[in-house]
């Protein structure tokens, strides 16, 4: 069984550039199996990009990235397809393939990774549909035909096709009306507690954070603070304070 307290995340020393501007300067993050981490910081801090770093897509100038102990910096092709297989990703606007059904994006995956036959991709398909609440008939419909929080859902689904250990999940909530990211938080908390995730979590919302995050890392002046929300809203760092004591941030905690 796996050990609940085991590091399946770990950065070190991490140092990204783009366009030869610094995004992040050394920095540090270990996750916890089982946890909800809520990466959270200004526009353009780089939350996205420390998202996409951890899973191969952007490569840093520096530092080291282990996930589930396996370095991802030094990995081939091959072994980072197999690494692959252990997490799922919901970008942030979902990034649904719109010439293909609900059904057919969910098995994007399934095709890439697996060999298993037509018949059998459907009802995985079905059943993770019906998992992240969406019913039988949304299938067949194009992503057009969907409302912005069944596009999410339908996302998640795909994410969660290969059953993964960790998903990592970009703005979640963006773009949602507050009944729907309030629903969709909801999924995310059930979804993880039932299926055991670790879950790596890019967002601005409060809502969000307040709801189902584990801890928090604020991204601020190209450094991670990480914590509780209580720790974190603790510190004294001016950008964390306007965050966590603004109008906004009093009203989620209400």
């Amino acid at each position: 069984m796996a050990d609940a307290g085991e590091t399946v995340i770990s950065v070190h020393g991490l140092t990204t550039k783009l366009g030869g501007k610094l995004i992040h300067d050394q920095v540090d993050l270990d996750v916890t199996r089982g946890e909800v981490i809520a990466v959270v910081g200004g526009s353009g801090s780089g939350k996205s990009v420390l998202l996409r770093s951890i899973v191969g897509l952007m490569r840093p100038a520096a530092g080291s990235i282990e996930v589930f102990g396996e370095d991802v910096l030094a990995m081939d092709e091959n072994a980072m397809r197999g690494l692959q297989r252990r997490w799922g990703v919901l970008f942030q606007d979902g990034a649904l393939f719109s010439s293909q059904t609900v059904a057919e994006n969910v098995q994007v995956p399934l095709r890439e990774f697996t060999d298993v036959p037509q018949q059998l991709m459907n009802e995985i398909a079905a059943i993770k549909l019906a998992m992240v609440g969406l019913s039988g008939d949304a299938a067949d419909k194009f992503p057009s035909e969907l409302s912005g929080g069944m596009r999410k859902r339908a996302a998640l689904a795909r994410a969660l096709v290969l059953d993964p250990e960790i998903v990592f999940l970009d703005e979640p909530t963006a773009g949602l009306d507050p009944i729907a990211a309030s629903a969709f938080d909801e999924l995310i908390a059930n979804l993880q507690k039932s299926l055991g995730l670790t879950v790596f979590m890019v967002t601005h919302d409060l809502d969000t954070l307040n709801a189902i995050a584990t801890r928090v890392a604020v991204l601020v002046n190209r450094k991670l603070i990480v914590g509780t929300i209580d720790q974190v809203r603790a510190d004294p760092e001016p950008w964390i304070q306007e965050y966590f004591s603004g109008p906004r941030g009093r009203a989620a905690i209400r």
